[in-house]
């Protein structure tokens, strides 16, 4: 199965890059879901929880608001200030 290539980076630093069946954030527009083979997207995010769900669970984030974008499989989240808490290692 193919997977999303997913880094989240805040203001000051690289906050976690890996693998993942599914990104889920809330965005200006709603909730996001985003899937291997999604379509290109730039989406602005509100503050929040980002969900990735990879091999080892469900991995969670706080944002602050930022951006997030989908291109060729590859997720890149931006955001000023991120709570990792709940990304595990």
């Amino acid at each position: 199965m193919s997977q999303l290539q997913v880094e989240l980076v805040a203001a000051d630093r690289k906050v976690w890059e890996g693998e993942a069946s599914q990104v889920s954030a809330r965005s200006i527009e709603g909730e996001l879901g985003i899937m291997p083979g999604h379509t290109p997207l730039l989406g602005v995010l509100v503050e929040g929880e980002v969900r990735i769900h990879g091999e080892g669970g469900i991995r969670t984030a706080t944002v602050d608001g930022g951006f997030l974008s989908v291109d060729h499989d590859r997720v890149t989240i931006l955001a000023e200030a991120v709570d990792a808490s709940g990304m595990g290692n």
